[in-house]
């Protein structure tokens, strides 16, 4: 694409050049001209708007790497494997795909590509798959989902209970499975890792710091249910999807998030607000932090009666 842009470049200096060489009275000859240095304005004005894709950078230490001469192939392989299939999961469940069992869907399309190494700490780089901005209702592109796992590698490491809920509530329960899965997958081979990922680094400063994320992200201590509630929907943001539900006979408030798979949020401002409905939460609890109540379809409400 560098290449192409300096042609270009040169091309429309020349026409230029040519141009401004010819008598204004000239008209024809002028306007042949002025018709190719238009085609190579807008030759490059194409080329300038194509957005580079994104890319992220996952280095290793520990036992499988010889310092910043190479790595293990069998643990790297399966190290970048594991990384992937945690981040097509969380693709997946963002879009609300994502089944608890069975193939992950989209999973050709969704896939990293690695494009290098790094050295320092011998890793790869990672070039993120090609998904259009709108590719998930309401929310950012491939960059989004890979967002999301560098703050649940962070978060469940050095992060509070709390700060680990909101980025749980975020992916699926299965996707998070993937990660720790990534994790096991470490720990196992005595490594950690590093992930760099929009200018911000996060580093596991040794085994131990990895494991205090797996624990964090155990089933035992991150809590599923689904609860059904009886009461009155309040009312619904749909900028920051959130929503205000008041329990039947009871002064107790939940505040909440609403899932991905509405793609019109202020649906239920127009169809439910106020009504008597009874309503099933997706809800999500990490160690003693408060619970995260998540709405996740429209099929989990039905009029009271």
């Amino acid at each position: 694409m560098i290449s192409r842009n300096s042609n270009l470049t040169s091309e429309i200096d020349r026409l230029e050049r040519i141009i401004s060489d010819i008598p204004e009275e000239n008209v024809i000859e002028r306007a042949a001209f002025e018709e190719r240095l238009e085609a190579a304005r807008d030759a490059i004005g194409k080329l300038s708007a194509v957005v580079a894709p994104e890319r992220t950078r996952l280095t290793f230490r520990g036992t499988p790497v010889m310092g910043s001469h190479g790595i293990k192939a069998d643990f790297s392989g399966k190290a970048t494997l594991a990384f992937s299939e945690a981040f097509t999961a969380i693709v997946a469940g963002m879009k609300d795909r994502l089944k608890y069992m069975g193939p992950i869907p989209e999973k050709a399309r969704t896939q990293l590509a690695i494009t290098g190494t790094v050295v320092g700490s011998f890793g790869f780089e990672f070039e993120l798959p090609n998904l259009p901005a709108d590719y998930f209702p309401g929310i950012g592109g491939a960059g989004e989902s890979l967002d999301n796992l560098f703050l649940l590698l962070k978060t469940s490491a050095e992060g509070s209970d709390e700060e680990v809920a909101d980025v749980v509530a975020a992916i699926h329960p299965r996707a998070v499975r993937k990660v720790t899965e990534f994790l096991d997958y470490l720990a196992q081979n005595q490594a950690w890792c590093a992930i760099e990922f929009r200018s911000r680094v996060f580093r596991y400063k040794n085994l131990e710091h990895l494991r205090t994320a797996i624990k964090r992200l155990d089933k035992d201590n991150l809590k599923e249910s689904t609860i059904r509630y009886r009461g009155e929907l309040q009312g619904v943001l749909p900028g920051q999807r959130t929503f205000e539900f008041r329990v039947h006979d009871s002064s107790e408030v939940i505040k909440g998030k609403v899932g991905p798979d509405f793609i019109d949020v202020s649906v239920l401002n127009k169809q439910w607000l106020h009504k008597q409905i009874d309503v099933a939460f997706y809800v999500i609890q990490v160690g003693q932090g408060r619970p995260r109540h998540i709405l996740r379809t429209i099929d989990d409400i039905k009029l009271a009666r």
